[in-house]
């Protein structure tokens, strides 16, 4: 472990194995910033993220959810393996890995599985006797896989907006979060009626002409219909609105509009790991998944019209790594991720059922990502779990309430009733 400090900020960095179970085998960095402000002997909360894919965030200063938390804990924001400076997924490192197949074989060590285990390793690095663990939507998927498998670490858990399905396959799955992205469809269009006709005038330019994002990614009709992972967020339908509201300059699109565009479906670049496991975050001992949101869509024949245009949500399909150029190194990985039939299980129901660490959950009642009913149903299977069940705010709701979520699930967890739902 090696640590350098700025402040009340400290830089941390662990050596961990790739492969937990091959300890004498290649390594891997891990990152994390620890943040205190004022007492340095409150006890550590670890922050897991969203994604999968995605760095911890860098405190700007202010945030609420953070103030709300140093208030109680040392907060420890990790960088999950693969993502910011813990070893990162890059086009370029995982070509060092060799052939598709090879570089497979590596990506299956970036799940959750191992993210907690790099968990329990830093954690007896830092002399750490239990931590409570803070998980926000892929991060509380983590949260409850540590519950599974190494309970006894953990002294609580607090998750917003990541209670994930346990036994549910892929394909069950977004057939539940395509039917709330056409309600978000709906509920966009109702409060923007003249976004309709916008749409699909968009829509129907591109189906009879070729048109490139300033990065040279052609800008299809269902590279379009991807804006629609804006509508889970607490202020994505307006921002989706103001894209919307000036996107032709006579005949041609504008160039405003492609780059604001461009600006929201260009994060592959910086985090192709969501895209390569993002599905796979589903696979849990029911084979493979192979490309289980673009064969659910065929379900849901209203996303190919155009009058009006239905924006799609978290989904990623295979033509992504056909079209957009950061996606493109990744094409034959993607497809043998796709079609892996080996994947581990990551929740122990029965432990679940047994459970004794305290739990908080926030489930967000129009989540967009995480499907309401099949997190109730968890928090329902987890033992003590205390669920809040809000419509107040979106999946962003950690971040934006300035601190109000947090506050709220950690005063569930120091009540002194005894377990139960809260209202």
């Amino acid at each position: 472990m090696a640590e350098r400090g700025h402040g009340m900020n400290i830089d941390r960095t662990f050596t961990v194995p790739l492969d937990h179970a091959n300890p004498s085998g290649p390594t891997i960095e891990l990152y994390a910033r620890e943040v205190i402000r004022g007492r340095t002997d409150l006890p550590y909360l670890l922050y897991l993220n969203g994604g999968p894919g995605f760095p911890s965030p860098r405190p700007l200063g202010g945030e609420g959810w953070i103030t709300r938390a140093l208030a109680e804990y040392r907060l420890l924001l990790l960088d999950q393996r693969g993502t910011g400076r813990s070893t990162p997924v890059t086009r370029h490192s995982l070509a060092l890995q060799g052939s598709p197949r090879q570089q497979v074989d590596y990506l299956k060590h970036f799940r959750a599985d191992s993210i907690v285990k790099d968990a329990e390793a830093i954690r007896q690095a830092l002399a750490v006797d239990r931590w409570s663990v803070l998980g926000q939507s892929f991060g509380g998927y983590c949260a409850v896989t540590y519950l599974s498998f190494a309970p006894e670490a953990l002294a609580e858990v607090l998750i917003t907006g990541g209670l994930p399905p346990l036994e549910s396959t892929a394909d069950e799955i977004y057939r539940m979060l395509y039917k709330t992205v056409v309600g978000k469809n709906i509920a966009h269009y109702k409060r923007f009626p003249e976004d309709v006709e916008r749409a699909s005038t968009v829509a129907r330019f591109l189906k009879d002409n070729t048109v490139l994002l300033p990065t040279g990614r052609p800008l299809t009709v269902e590279a379009f219909q991807g804006l629609g992972n804006l509508l889970g967020s607490s202020t994505g339908s307006s921002r989706l609105h103001y894209l919307l509201e000036a996107p032709f300059d006579g005949n041609h699109l504008a160039d405003a509009f492609l780059t604001d565009v461009e600006r929201e479906l260009s994060w592959a670049s910086t985090a192709p790991l969501y895209f390569l496991l993002h599905e796979a975050s589903y696979a849990r001992g029911h084979g493979a998944t192979q490309w289980s949101a673009q064969r659910v869509r065929q379900e849901f024949p209203e996303f190919g019209n155009d009058d009006p245009l239905l924006f799609t949500g978290e989904m990623v399909y295979p033509a992504l790594f056909d079209s957009d150029p950061a996606l493109e190194p990744f094409r034959d990985a993607a497809h043998l991720v796709a079609a892996e039939d080996t994947w581990p299980q990551l929740y122990d129901i029965d432990r679940l059922k047994a459970n004794t660490v305290p739990v908080a959950a926030a489930v967000y009642n129009d989540d967009m990502y995480v499907a309401r009913e099949l997190s109730l149903d968890t928090a329902r299977t987890i033992a003590g779990t205390r669920s809040w069940l809000t419509a107040e705010y979106e999946h962003d709701g950690l971040r934006v309430s300035d601190g109000a979520v947090l506050d709220r699930l950690i005063t569930m967890l120091r009540r002194e009733e005894g377990p139960g739902h809260a209202g």
